[in-house]
């Protein structure tokens, strides 16, 4: 594996000046999940029954059975909890996105209906409430074209967000690749929506959340009560709002089933959270149709990024062989070792390119050293310099040395070099010709062992700095 494809940088510390619509402190945006009618069935010409979130604490499936205590707990959710939702929401005047198995809204016809009626989001969440771990990519994109197709049969429209749920490692691309979708949220990865890059698309993520969510009702590792939960999402809105009023604003996902919070006895604590949100200034309930459109609007992918991890080896080398002075090699061979998202920055390509030099032979790392010119020295008199070099000695002022100044640059050169066997390097950006001089005098009275080291550093730094330049 020479490319790593998990991108564990993101925002890093420096994540986007959000400004969520009249400037709020947080966007609060709540997932009805309807999956019920679309759940494992034998009548759905599945193998087996459904074993996943309900009220049977380590259910299994039933292979060629049907499970009627299952059944009649998913029905609950159609049934009754659905409608406790939707008069919760509707009378709160909260904006809801509904996750909608194709399969479930299907069979749904006055959900569906009440859906619309209220102005809510309905978002796909595929074709059926099954796993695809181990789908062929084939099989997932078929189930994902149908999953559209009934979608649009059912309410008019194909969705514009999706989030399959039990996914494999296919289903983001898959689902920007059917280039219809505003956004896809099968990830967890961040407080804030992002962009994907896939075959010269940039596709909108925006993360849900397992947290949040009242599918802990149905874990062993969850909550056993409303009090829990209520207090999870109060945690979890007050840390986000703080950071926002900080002028950090985040999104705060909140998932929900209406087979499991549509019960009475965790509808209530549900109840108080949206009464405690709005109890806020600055809070913004948005749809995460919402959430895309603003996010699309105000920070836009970054199409003309350069990614380094991205590019043909030859361009790559090209680019960036220049940084370590005149050494291609170390760029060749960072280029051949495990690249991805992290390393796209300037320091992510830095600590790609700075672990070669640092494993390379000791003859290796004295080449670099040696490669580099002297400090106003002849090549740069005779303006045989790199530009890279010829910017940063100019920088430090080194190219309108007086001539007495040049003399001690040649004296401190000749003799540093005699006893290291390689030139004075510091990085100069920053350093004036005075500063410079002082570095000169210290140094040389190193040891050849301590001087080789901190030009190594040295060397490592010009390198970061010329990246910085190229990368910002």
């Amino acid at each position: 594996m020479s490319r790593y494809p998990r991108d564990m940088q993101g925002y890093g510390s420096k994540p986007p000046k959000v400004q969520w619509p009249n400037g709020a402190s947080i966007a609060v945006q709540f997932v009805v999940n309807y999956e019920e009618g679309g759940e494992n069935n034998i009548l759905h010409g599945d193998a087996a029954s459904e074993a996943f979130l309900s009220e049977i604490v380590g259910a299994a499936q039933w292979p060629g059975q049907r499970h009627w205590n299952m059944e009649s707990i998913y029905e609950y959710g159609a049934r009754a909890g659905f409608w406790r939702l939707h008069k919760m929401f509707t009378d709160a005047k909260i904006p809801v996105t509904v996750y909608g198995v194709a399969t479930a809204l299907q069979r749904s016809p006055e959900q569906v209906a009440a859906m619309l009626e209220a102005d809510w989001e309905i978002a796909s969440h595929g074709l059926k409430w099954i796993e695809y771990k181990d789908a062929t990519r084939e099989a997932e994109a078929a189930d994902m074209a149908e999953a559209i197709a009934i979608h649009e049969q059912v309410t008019g429209s194909k969705p514009r967000g999706w989030y399959t749920g039990r996914c494999s490692v296919n289903t983001v691309d898959l689902a920007s690749e059917t280039g219809i979708l505003d956004y896809v949220s099968d990830s967890y990865a961040d407080d804030l929506p992002y962009w994907h890059h896939h075959q010269g698309r940039d596709q909108l993520i925006i993360p849900y959340t397992l947290d949040v969510n009242d599918m802990r009702f149905a874990i062993p590792a969850g909550f056993n009560s409303g009090d829990p939960f209520y207090t999870y999402l109060k945690d979890t809105f007050d840390v986000l709002y703080a950071e926002g009023k900080a002028g950090a604003p985040k999104m705060m996902n909140i998932g929900l089933h209406c087979r499991l919070v549509g019960r009475p006895g965790r509808a209530a604590a549900l109840k108080r959270f949206i009464e405690y949100a709005q109890c806020h200034d600055n809070v913004w309930f948005a749809k995460r149709i919402e959430i895309a459109e603003h996010w699309a609007e105000h920070h836009p992918a970054e199409t003309n990024r350069l990614r380094p991890s991205q590019m043909e080896k030859s361009d790559f080398v090209k680019r960036f062989g220049g940084v370590f002075e005149h050494s291609p090699w170390i760029a060749e061979r960072a280029f051949d070792g495990e690249m991805g998202a992290a390393n796209d920055s300037a320091i992510g390509l830095h600590a790609a390119l700075a672990a070669q030099f640092r494993v390379a032979t000791h003859e290796e790392r004295l080449g670099v050293l040696t490669a580099h010119p002297d400090l106003a020295g002849k090549l740069a008199a005779a303006k045989r310099l790199t530009a890279e070099s010829t910017s940063e000695q100019a920088g430090a002022g080194l190219d309108s040395l007086t001539d007495e100044e040049r003399a001690t640059f040649t004296k401190f050169n000749e003799t540093y070099t005699d006893k290291f066997g390689f030139p004075f390097i510091i990085a100069v950006k920053g350093l004036n010709k005075v500063q410079i001089l002082e570095a000169f005098k210290t140094r040389i009275n190193n040891s050849v062992e301590e001087e080789f080291s901190t030009a190594c550093k040295q060397v490592e730094r010009i390198a970061l700095l010329r990246l910085k330049d190229l990368l910002g």
